[in-house]
């Protein structure tokens, strides 16, 4: 009995502290904190009931339109142009040191004494 309530309190406190100020209604957040933590079981049922805007998915089924926009804002580093083309950008000055290194020339990271 002590336990379901602690949980939803506990629930109710994240969920208002993760909300953003716009997203809240009727009342500020900090009064919405207060309120959960203040009124032990009403608070936190109150805060899910009528504290928060809540996005509805469309049809019912699926993400919703919010939703399948964020998914398409990022992008996996393998299929992004523009994370290839900085890598290949990266490589050039690389390229250009390597036959240096491979006709005998020093590097910073030798370590052996230059012979005479």
């Amino acid at each position: 009995m002590f336990i379901v309530p602690l949980a939803l309190t506990i629930y109710a406190f994240i969920d208002c502290l993760n909300t953003s100020e716009e997203d809240t209604k009727h009342l500020p957040k900090i009064a919405w904190v207060f309120i959960i933590l203040l009124f032990w079981i009403v608070g936190p049922v109150v805060w899910l009931v009528a504290g928060k805007n809540r996005h509805n998915r469309t049809g019912g089924a699926g993400p919703s339109s919010w939703q399948r926009g964020r998914r398409q804002q990022w992008v996996a580093p393998d299929d992004n142009p523009d994370f290839l083309k900085s890598l290949k950008d990266d490589r050039k000055p690389e390229a250009e040191e390597e036959p240096g290194r491979r006709d005998g020339g020093t590097s910073p990271d030798d370590k052996t004494p230059p012979t005479s």
